[in-house]
């Protein structure tokens, strides 16, 4: 079928991307748009939804395209065609899953955008922020205490200090393509030589990404794990904490004063400490999950409760890509179906200032997966590899 060919989905049951209620009816989609929703006469291809829940297509906030490994120098500095191809085969398979949308927060580049619009590998919609910040021996530094080794740039993350410097890339960034821009402000679990729970940057060198991102209508996403380095970074302006397992209610309460997001990843902790050492995570990495691995859920909870609202990432990096389902088992175990449906769809799309993603409405981008039931009565439809599902991306069916 045709990009400007009409499609409409029959009997379903409606997810919007945000109401608790279901709504029976179609879907019409033409012209990579939603044409109409409700009770609407079929019009063109017609594909029969069986009375089965169809959703928004699912939205993953924290997607690294070339992440081909478990993290280090091979990952940061490999050939980047390798990098390349490898990200497309990780983005059709993301694509399959029915994530129509990925914001790949520390890495991607101008290059595989331009492939991803041009249609040369099967991809979801694709936002970069290019290769994240980080201050010298901070979560983006990928070299051990123990080699002496110079490291300024790699394929996802870049070391740069200094207020001058953050703001040439920062604009060095948009120039480029870059949808936003990612700093990371507290150590992190596959650095080596950073503590999880210190704050990293300064104020001011915060503030120098935030205002310039801000002069752009962008805005900054922050790794961040512990309280301290979560005020850190929304009261210098950070507009999404990612991560973020060692929140806190107070913590919490500061970022909906600050109208800030929170982006969980439960799958890769999940996933780190099941396979992680079988592939060869560094025991330094092993032991800085555990620090962070059961918090993660309790987070969600307390930014909920505290009015945050709360979207949905993976961040898997190398074999453990297939783990993305899992992360929305393990969301659901936290929030619920409805919230996290809402996360993987209208939350996120908001995240990502594009009010035509994350929703079935008229106007709307037509993307949207039917699922193999109803996630309310069965919440496994949602993440079983087992359950079919038709992923419909741009109103054409993904093959």
């Amino acid at each position: 079928m045709s990009r400007t060919a009409t499609l409409t989905i029959t009997n379903a049951l409606i997810f919007d991307g945000a109401s608790a209620e279901l709504v029976h009816g179609s879907i019409t989609m033409s012209g990579g748009t939603v044409t109409a929703v409700g009770d609407v006469p079929a019009d063109g291809e017609v594909l029969d939804a069986g009375g089965k829940v169809v959703v928004p297509g699912l939205i993953d906030a924290h997607f690294h395209a070339y992440a081909v490994g478990l993290g280090g120098l091979e990952v940061e500095r490999g050939p980047l065609s390798y990098a390349a191809l490898a990200g497309s085969l990780r983005l059709g398979k993301a694509l399959r899953r029915g994530f129509t949308t990925v914001r790949d927060v520390a890495g991607g580049d101008i290059g595989l955008a331009k492939a991803v619009r041009e249609g040369l590998f099967a991809s979801p919609r694709y936002l970069f922020t290019g290769p994240a910040l980080s201050q010298t021996g901070g979560h983006g530094d990928p070299r051990a205490e123990d080699l002496d080794l110079c490291f300024s740039h790699g394929h996802m993350c870049d070391v740069v200090d200094g207020v001058d410097e953050l703001r040439k890339a920062v604009r060095n960034r948009f120039r480029t393509g870059a949808h936003a821009i990612k700093i990371m402000t507290s150590g992190g679990v596959v650095s080596l030589t950073d503590p999880i729970r210190v704050p990293q940057y300064s104020p001011e060198e915060i503030r120098a990404v935030t205002q310039e991102a801000a002069r752009r209508n962008s805005y900054v996403a922050a790794h961040a794990y512990s309280p301290e380095a979560i005020a850190h970074s929304v009261e210098n302006g950070v507009r999404s904490i990612e991560h973020g397992n060692l929140l806190d209610a107070p913590t919490a309460e500061l970022m909906a004063r600050h109208g800030a997001y929170l982006v969980p990843t439960l799958a890769a902790y999940d996933a780190m400490d099941r396979l992680g050492e079988g592939f060869g995570l560094h025991p330094v990495s092993q032991e800085k999950n555990k620090q962070v691995l059961s918090a993660g859920k309790d987070a969600i909870g307390l930014a909920l409760a505290a009015g945050v609202k709360v979207g949905f990432g993976s961040d898997l990096m190398g074999v453990l890509e297939s783990e993305q389902l899992a992360g929305v088992r393990l969301q659901v175990q936290a929030s619920g179906v409805l919230e996290t449906l809402r996360s993987m769809t209208g939350v996120n799309a908001e995240i990502l200032q594009d009010p035509l993603l994350g929703s079935l409405r008229t106007g709307s981008y037509a993307d949207a997966v039917i699922l193999d039931g109803n996630p309310f009565e069965d919440d496994s439809v949602l993440w079983d590899e087992t359950r079919p599902r038709t992923v419909i991306q741009a109103g054409q069916i993904v093959p």
